[in-house]
């Protein structure tokens, strides 16, 4: 029962671009204002604390609340965006960008491609939660604008 309610609380709290209403390009965008420089390689211990997709060739993986990466694929990831879970291959603890791959999990248990990983950044996940709660709160104050 512990599960599916913290893959709920997961979603919602994975859910803050969503309310912003940026479509994945600007979320990709977003994500890249916010992201170090490229690195070989990301300290991965078998569990994700959370991903969102941005876009069918990009996503953002949490591997601890405070800590997040921006993975760039080398293409397409068929039905990411449409996925319920992703798993990452990785070596004595380490996902190194380009050997590397994310799995898209099917919920039927058939067989998926892997897409590979072509570029590892670091985000900084405290300014990039700052404007998106920015960015929240000036939609709200333009949906709360009195009409004449």
């Amino acid at each position: 029962m512990r599960i599916p309610l913290m893959i709920a609380g997961l979603c919602l709290a994975l859910g803050g671009c969503a309310t912003t209403g940026l479509s994945s390009a600007d979320r990709l965008d977003l994500y890249r204002s916010h992201a170090g420089p490229p690195q070989r390689d990301m300290q991965f211990f078998g569990t994700l604390n959370g991903w969102n997709e941005l876009g069918d060739s990009a996503l953002a993986v949490w591997t601890r609340p405070s800590e997040a990466y921006l993975l760039e694929l080398t293409g397409p990831c068929p039905d990411l965006s449409s996925a319920l879970a992703i798993g990452l291959t990785s070596r004595m603890g380490r996902v190194t960008a380009p050997f590397d791959k994310v799995l898209v999990r099917d919920p039927t248990g058939g067989p998926r491609l892997p897409c590979f990983i072509k570029t590892i950044r670091k985000l900084d996940v405290k300014s990039l939660r700052a404007q998106e709660k920015e960015m929240r709160q000036a939609q709200v104050q333009e949906r709360e604008e009195p009409a004449e």
